[in-house]
Parts: structure tokens; C-alpha cells; sequence
């Protein structure tokens, strides 16, 4: 670099401009993330590889691959350059590809959507597929969604995989049942009251049981709705009992429509993944994943 840009900071633009070529491994995709000419984007790396004095790039047919002084730098340079971009408040351009997420309903709804709002409100295109975690790996390893939220760890290497957050879950019902917050509430004052589950199987209801009551759970639900958000309105309406993470109950445990009923200092958890599509990431799923770290962190 020259003397009178020592710090660099008049070459954000091309550093940007790099850092989504290495990401895209294409001067058209980068191109088209960045919502300029591909004529431009080859411009701004030759000028860039001119003043570091060596190549970033090299080309083939299909695209660019970055040399090892590449990879050195977007090492260093994307976490700064991300924040940045989320300080300022500057997500991907509108007309970038679409950020495909995929996510259990009641996650993309209660934390997936206000999180990414006010990046929603400036442009950034996103199209969400609510399902089970198995479908939704499965989407991602043939390519047709980015970023998956998971509620199973992922297997084999078809994907980079990271751990999101801790999911804490608590036993709760309406007040309306006659039921009040206890340490030592066993499973057999809940025998003739209904069971809201996720799924026939009971899977989330068969954890707590064991975990905290130290038992199998061997009844069958009388509710099963794949959405824990109808488990939390049936409970609110005082249909039975169920086991949902606390996050997602906040607002009714806070006014009162929901009750813990058994209090302990070790509850049990599930870890949520974050889930990458293979191949160098966007500058839109970037941003994605960074805004989806900061909404956890508060959760």
C-alpha cells in the first residue's frame, strides 16, 4: 500500500470487493452480490493485487481460487469487515441471492424473523422453510438452503457445523389446573392430567421425565401438535402439561398464564446447530449467521 493510505481505510470498498470474490469464488456471483458491474468487480481486485504486489486469485474456467496469501487475508479481514457492516447497519445488497434458512416453525417465528427484521426493512432477501431437522439437513446437503437451524447434531461432513445455543426446558401448565410451582413435584401427580407433545413419541417430554424425575415415561400423549406453539396455547388454555424451552414461554411465564411446576438446578437442555450449505459463504449468510449470534446471546 502507499504511504499516504497507510491505515487502509480508503480501501474498504476493495477490500469488500475481495473478500466477496474469495467468499463466491466467482467474479460474476461477486458481482452479482455486490449489485455492480462484473467489469467493475475485475477492476477493483487487479487494483487491489497491485498494490499488495501479487496475485489473490487464480483463474479457471469456472471461476477463482484463492492463493494462500488469499486465505491469509480473509482470515484477518472478514470478522472486522463483518462487524462493521452490522455497526453500520448495512446488510447485503437487494439485489443479492436470496439467504435461504431452514428451522423448526416456532424458532424461525419467535427468534428467526424479529432478529433479521430491520435487515429485512434495508433489502436483505431471505426465504425461510420451516420442517424437522432431519429434512431440513437433507435440503442442505443437495443445496437448495444455506443456513440450518438444528435441533440434532449434524453427522458426517457434507456441511460445516457450529453449536447456537442452549435450549433450557421447564415442566409447565395453567394455574387453572390447580397446580403450583414445587421442588419436589413428582410424575404421579400428573398421572390423570393430560400430556401435550411434540411428537407421538413423546421425545421432549420422555427427556425431562428421565432427566429430572429420574423414570421412563410410559404414557401416551392425548395432544400432539409438531409446534410448539400450539403446545403453548393449549397449555395457556389449560389442556394438560408439557415441557417447552424457557425462552419461548418467556411472556407467559412472566404475566402468569403459565406455571413451572417443578423447580430444579439442573434442567435439562437441548444444543441448537447452525449448519452451513458447503462452499464459501455469501456475504448475506454471513450477515445472517452474525445477526442470528447476537439474537441468541440475549435469549
Amino acid at each position: 500500500m502507499s504511504d499516504r493510505n497507510s491505515d487502509g481505510l480508503r480501501d474498504i470498498a476493495l477490500w469488500r470487493t475481495f473478500l466477496a470474490a474469495y467468499r463466491t469464488g466467482s467474479v460474476s456471483s461477486a458481482a452479482r452480490m455486490l449489485g455492480r458491474a462484473q467489469s467493475s468487480v475485475t477492476a477493483q481486485v487487479q487494483e487491489l493485487e497491485r498494490r499488495i504486489g501479487e496475485p489473490l486469485f487464480e483463474r479457471h474456467a469456472r471461476g477463482v481460487r484463492p492463493t494462500a496469501r488469499a486465505d491469509d487475508l480473509a482470515t484477518r479481514l472478514a470478522g472486522p469487515l463483518d462487524a462493521l457492516a452490522t455497526m453500520l447497519g448495512s446488510p447485503p445488497p437487494a439485489n443479492a441471492p436470496p439467504v435461504r434458512i431452514g428451522g423448526a416453525g416456532d424458532f424461525l417465528a419467535t427468534v428467526v424473523v424479529p432478529a433479521l427484521a430491520p435487515a429485512v426493512a434495508r433489502g436483505l432477501r431471505v426465504e425461510m422453510t420451516p420442517g424437522l431437522a432431519a429434512d431440513l439437513l437433507d435440503k442442505i446437503r443437495a443445496g437448495s438452503l444455506d443456513l440450518v437451524i438444528s435441533a440434532v447434531r449434524p453427522r458426517g461432513r457434507a456441511f460445516r457445523f457450529a453449536a447456537l445455543v442452549d435450549e433450557e426446558f421447564v415442566l409447565v401448565a395453567s394455574p387453572s389446573l390447580g397446580f403450583s410451582r414445587s421442588a419436589d413435584m413428582r410424575p404421579e401427580a400428573l398421572a390423570s392430567t393430560p400430556l401435550l407433545a411434540f411428537a407421538q413419541d413423546v421425545p421432549i417430554l420422555r427427556r425431562y421425565w428421565r432427566h429430572v424425575f429420574g423414570i421412563r415415561l410410559e404414557r401416551a400423549p392425548t395432544l400432539v401438535a409438531p409446534d410448539l406453539r400450539a403446545l403453548i396455547a393449549a397449555a395457556v388454555a389449560g389442556a394438560g402439561v408439557t415441557v417447552l424451552p424457557t425462552y419461548l414461554i418467556a411472556g407467559e411465564l412472566a404475566d402468569g398464564r403459565l406455571v413451572v411446576l417443578r423447580e430444579t438446578d439442573d434442567p435439562p437442555i437441548n444444543t441448537l446447530y447452525l449448519a452451513w450449505r458447503p462452499g464459501p459463504s455469501t456475504e448475506g449468510v454471513v450477515h445472517v449467521e452474525q445477526v442470528l449470534r447476537e439474537a441468541v446471546a440475549s435469549l
